[in-house]
């Protein structure tokens, strides 16, 4: 068995399958999410579960190389929460954001609702 605190088995299955490189994405609830990523949806309503959280236990459970936010979110609260869960964001249009969707591996779709709240994991590995 496992040890992680991660009890959702949907996300914790799609995040098993990924490697270096592969692209995670957190969502707000309103990103418009194209085929072909896994899509891992935790929105219950609006603001639960929240972009903190899911940021929080992803960042607690995956190797980050890096991450890359909307230059529209610099300066925000969102730039906050990725900085205080260990976060260097590098940032990009949210326009170039939004094109990078297809190659993202997983997405995982929160209730957010702030403006922007959607950040690009970059997996890394352990040693």
């Amino acid at each position: 068995m496992l040890k992680t605190n991660i009890l959702n088995a949907p996300l914790l299955g799609a995040l098993a399958k990924l490697g270096h490189t592969d692209m995670v994405v957190v969502a707000d609830c309103g990103l418009p999410i194209p085929a072909g990523p896994t899509v891992i949806d935790l929105a219950l309503e609006r603001g639960l579960l929240s972009f903190e959280d899911v940021l929080r236990v992803l960042t607690g459970n995956l190797v980050i190389e890096s991450s890359t936010l909307a230059s529209e979110a610099r300066g925000s609260g969102v730039e906050d929460l990725c900085s205080n869960n260990g976060l260097d964001a590098g940032f990009i249009s949210h326009e170039e954001l939004k094109a990078k969707l297809p190659e993202a591996k997983v997405v995982v779709r929160t209730g957010e609702t702030t403006p922007y709240a959607n950040v690009i994991l970059h997996c890394g590995v352990d040693f």
